[in-house]
């Protein structure tokens, strides 16, 4: 039932604001209630039974002409109780021209009406907020539903996910955005470097503004520019290593819907003869599309992964990220007006042609002495020689306002063996401070070694002894160029950076940015 006026009305078993009333008895609210009519009322047979042509007229009693019976009448008329008209009127005429279901509508009080603004108001402390009846059947329309008609209704949760399981925080599946019932993928971005020395994939989810967090993550070291110094060509094993990690990262790539990804190759391929062709191997065999980046840009993107760990005091920053094949240095100078992009305050970059491969297969990397280890130094300090760049403002040992930032594997592994981790573990050593003596006392420490004791070392491993000190010697290098008190480690680099920019560059950091905008697009790169 539902009343015209108000919305739904009381039911007729008393479960309604009459109930309140029941010590006021009174002919119009027994009608409203369904109670028994008046005997004097009209009779809907009366309009069935041959006397269309005969006024039905309405006896009359002894108080007819008492005015508050007529004004009461009155009301009655045009509060409801029957049909509705325009003009109705008391009289018995009238009533006889309203058909039996106006009549049996009116009985109930659910039919047409037309109140008067001062019956409302009369009414009004009856009503609630909204104008709704106050009766207690509200409660027992919100009807929870059923588990099937649940199930039949709600889309199932793995709609636009691969993976059978519930999304986790932890299991390396894509999370899912709940809003307003709908169950759907949040947008995920995806990078990946292909560097000399390693192959690196990340697919992250965007947080907080400026951060995100990492749903799947794979490195592997593959050694692609083994043997590239001496034949200026990508050797055979080297390029099976690489397309082996490559179908790993293709097999993640494609149980995710990623919003975006740029898959990026680095000196390896740029400096090889064979390297369109190689990368041509790697989309026919993987279906990934690989793109070469010049120096400049892996500068940058060096920098902008490393965006957060320059701290708000900072005024000059040396950056470097001593690679496998090439080595960035991207020097920063930060003024009164801090860009949102850390990369906008460079001023001036190079890309040293030496990394730790390059430099470990020209001098030795299982066995390295003191002398061989100065050896290395000073031909590092000669590439920097040819590098024009002014003195950086407040690079001296005592000031506060300058400090060096180093993303590699060289920096990482000297933190980890600093804080004498037993396996090395990305969140202690990612953002840790380094004082120009520890970073000293770690160099001297690993020099000390033989290749046997550096492979013994949880943080450096086999696959890394005979590559660390040539690190060490171009990071020794950087510092004599560049004098700072401290030196901040950054577990980070190329990946970051390019999913900081892609997540900047599609504004999903911006307030009140919708996120319904979602479009996956083909994972076979590069997009930018």
């Amino acid at each position: 039932m539902s009343d015209p006026d108000s919305g739904r009305a009381p039911q007729a078993n008393g479960a309604s604001v009459a109930e309140r009333r029941k010590g006021k008895s009174s002919r119009r609210g027994k009608r409203k209630r369904g109670g028994p009519a008046r005997p004097n009322a009209f009779s809907a047979e009366a309009s069935q039974t041959g006397m269309s042509g005969q006024a039905a007229t309405r006896p009359i009693d002894n108080d007819t002409g008492s005015p508050g019976k007529k004004r009461k009448r009155r009301r009655r008329s045009r509060g409801g109780a029957h049909d509705g008209a325009q003009n109705a009127s008391p009289t018995q005429q009238q009533k006889a021209s309203a058909s039996p279901e106006q009549r049996a509508a009116a009985e109930h009080g659910h039919g047409p009406s037309h109140k008067s603004g001062k019956n409302r108001r009369k009414h009004r402390s009856k009503r609630g907020l909204q104008g709704r009846p106050l009766v207690h059947e509200k409660t027992a329309q919100i009807v929870a539903p059923t588990a099937p008609a649940a199930a039949e209704h709600a889309p199932a949760r793995n709609e636009h996910h691969t993976d059978r399981h519930p999304p986790q925080r932890r299991d390396g599946n894509a999370p899912f955005h709940h809003a307003d019932g709908d169950y759907r993928p949040v947008d995920l971005y995806a990078a990946l470097d292909l560097g000399t020395n390693n192959c690196r994939l990340l697919i992250a989810q965007p947080t907080r503004p400026g951060q995100f967090r990492v749903v799947d993550a794979f490195s592997r070291i593959v050694r692609l520019g083994e043997g590239l110094g001496a034949s200026g060509r990508l050797s055979s094993d080297a390029m099976d290593r690489a397309v082996e990690a490559l179908r790993v990262c293709a097999g993640k790539l494609k149980t995710r819907e990623i919003r975006r990804m740029r898959l990026i190759a680095t000196e390896a391929c740029r400096a090889a003869e064979n390297g369109e062709a190689f990368l041509a191997r790697v989309t026919e065999e993987t279906g990934l599309r690989l793109e070469i980046i010049d120096r400049e840009t892996e500068a940058r993107l060096a920098v902008s992964g490393c965006s957060s760990l320059v701290g708000p005091e900072a005024r000059s920053v040396v950056l470097f990220d001593i690679g496998g094949g090439s080595s960035e240095i991207a020097v920063i100078r930060i003024g009164e007006n801090r860009s949102s992009r850390l990369a906008n305050h460079i001023t001036h970059w190079t890309s040293l042609p030496v990394g730790v491969v390059t430099l470990s297969e020209r001098h030795g990397g299982r066995d390295v002495t003191p002398d061989l280890f100065e050896t290395m130094v000073r031909e590092v300090e000669g590439m920097l020689e040819r590098f024009d760049c002014p003195p950086v403002q407040g690079a001296a040992r005592d000031s506060g306002d300058f400090h060096l930032i180093g993303t590699s594997g060289t920096v990482t592994t000297l933190a980890g063996v600093h804080l004498d981790l037993p396996r090395y573990d990305r969140r202690r050593v990612d953002g840790v401070w380094l004082s120009d003596d520890e970073v000293t006392a770690m160099q001297a420490k690993l020099l000390s070694w033989d290749f046997a004791g550096r492979a013994a070392n949880p943080c450096i491993g086999p696959d890394r002894a005979d590559l660390v000190l040539a690190g060490c010697a171009i990071l020794e290098a950087i510092r004599r160029r560049w004098p700072s008190p401290r030196m901040r480690v950054a577990d980070r680099g190329l990946r970051e950076g390019l999913l900081t920019d892609m997540m900047a560059d599609d504004g999903v950091w911006r307030r009140g940015r919708s996120r319904r905008s979602h479009r996956p697009r083909d994972m076979k790169g590069p997009q930018t």
